[in-house]
């Protein structure tokens, strides 16, 4: 049997990028991963990140903003991964229990201006690149993707 690897996924809000990255890790990691989200100041799940995840299949809707301090010094992770610049620049860089740090910089969906159409294409951008990052991150640990 293989250690299960903790992953918390980090963002300013914890309301998109942090989210579906943990989402993904889920369905893709399997059993080999534990995956969390958290954000430096939470703002509760965008409506939008919801429907576009809602639109591939994954329910979102009964996830919740959670702040870092949820878990720092309260659970070891093998990877805390930040998935925007604010919090990688803003993280302690002492955190407590955490055995490897890495920074995915995802554009924020959230700060799209325009009409909802507009808004919902630039979520899904977003939601197309953390999903290609994870299937990346996991085929270097040799983990075949699933098909749907």
């Amino acid at each position: 049997m293989t250690e299960t690897l903790s992953v918390l996924f980090l963002c300013k809000g914890n309301s998109s990028r942090s989210q579906m990255a943990e989402a993904f890790l889920r369905k893709y990691g399997g059993d080999r991963f534990d995956a969390y989200s958290a954000g430096l100041d939470p703002v509760g799940i965008n409506p939008f990140a919801i429907r576009v995840m809602k639109e591939i299949g994954i329910e979102l809707a009964g996830h919740r903003a959670k702040s870092f301090r949820e878990y720092m010094g309260k659970k070891r992770f093998t990877y805390l991964i930040t998935v925007c610049t604010v919090a990688e620049e803003r993280c302690p860089r002492a955190f407590p229990g955490v055995a490897q740090r890495l920074h995915w910089p995802f554009d924020d969906p959230v700060e799209v201006q325009g009409s909802d159409e507009e808004k919902l294409e630039a979520f899904r951008r977003v939601r197309d690149r953390i999903e290609d990052r994870i299937k990346e991150w996991l085929s270097e640990f040799g983990i075949p993707e699933k098909k749907d």
